[in-house]
């Protein structure tokens, strides 16, 4: 997801149907971090207005007070954290295993076992 900011509070707040005031509240409470221009603007990224999309769903569909979204949130977030550790982990172990059987079939030699003929 995009992580560039784009959207000015305005147009992010439209986006998901929510009154501005509403996602300054979400900043001061720390659900959503916007980043801000020099001059003090704030800007929204898509992956911004997902979360708020979230934040919404949370709130309307499943009545969690903001205390539990931002339980929520931060599980989630935890846990985006963790795929991500294990699928380095994974490419990691990939390589190595690779590595390992690279070095074998360098010192492997062809072994013939030849029996004496049964009669």
């Amino acid at each position: 997801m995009n992580e560039r900011p784009i959207y000015m509070i305005s147009v992010a707040a439209d986006l998901v149907g929510m009154h501005p005031q509403t996602l300054r509240i979400y900043e001061t409470k720390g659900l959503v971090r916007p980043q801000r221009t020099p001059g003090g603007t704030r800007l929204y990224s898509e992956a911004d207005v997902e979360r708020l999309r979230i934040i919404q769903r949370l709130t309307t569909e499943l009545g969690l007070n903001l205390a539990g979204v931002e339980l929520v949130l931060r599980l989630e977030d935890e846990l985006r954290k963790a795929h991500a550790q294990i699928d380095r982990l994974q490419k990691q172990v990939k390589q190595e295993v690779a590595n390992v059987h690279k070095h074998y079939r360098r010192d492997l030699v062809l072994y013939e076992d030849r029996l004496p003929e049964r009669r």
